[in-house]
């Protein structure tokens, strides 16, 4: 289980601790997914949470998620499109669906509450909203880990549902990344609309 350090941290200073992750940043097509986790101060953390790399069981990914949804005082999710990517590059694109994340979440939670956010990975200027980040943060917070689960089971279940119309590419498996089969498809087939035109530049030529 990921550890509660840094919610203990929070706790003991009087605020709560908001954790963020995304998913997706990498793939050929699809949006890139973000979430934000609140736990409620004393929570003893969800058995099982951990570096959503980690969860391999589809099937254990989604009954985590559910747990979490359940669990968490508050949590929000945020996408940004691949319209939105290719307009803003994937480092502000990612940084927008963080935002829109953490604005869910806080619009549940509340007024009252004093928050500390931890984002995974590197700071995010363009947040919007004062924060700390954590290097492999998925491992290290059980907020960030819940949040990366929530991303990873969202954007993979879009994903899948996206493969029914575009059964070529492999999505259902492949989730957008550049797997062999999925590059063989954009040779053979072209991109799609919901292909990121400028990840895939050197595939099609």
């Amino acid at each position: 289980m990921a550890p509660l350090d840094h919610e203990h941290r929070a706790w003991a200073g009087g605020e709560l601790l908001i954790g963020i992750d995304e998913v997706g940043r990498g793939p050929l097509a699809g949006p890139v997914v973000a979430a934000a986790v609140v736990f409620a101060r004393g929570h003893p953390g969800i058995p099982g949470v951990r570096d959503s790399k980690q969860v391999r069981r589809p099937s254990e990914r989604v009954a985590l998620a559910a747990t979490i949804r359940g669990d968490a005082l508050a949590w929000g999710l945020g996408a940004a499109s691949v319209r939105e990517i290719e307009r803003l590059n994937i480092r502000r694109a990612t940084a927008l669906a963080m935002r829109r994340a953490l604005g869910r979440c806080v619009h549940r939670l509340g007024d009252g509450d004093g928050v500390r956010v931890l984002v995974d990975g590197l700071p995010v200027p363009e947040l919007g909203h004062p924060h700390d980040a954590l290097v492999q943060g998925d491992a290290r917070c059980h907020a960030i880990a819940s949040a990366a689960l929530l991303a990873k089971v969202v954007r993979d279940d879009l994903m899948q549902r996206l493969a029914r119309r575009h059964a070529a590419y492999g999505w259902a498996s492949n989730v957008g990344y550049g797997s062999a089969g999925h590059l063989a498809a954009i040779r053979t087939h072209g991109i799609t609309a919901h292909h990121r035109p400028g990840f895939c530049r050197g595939v099609t030529g």
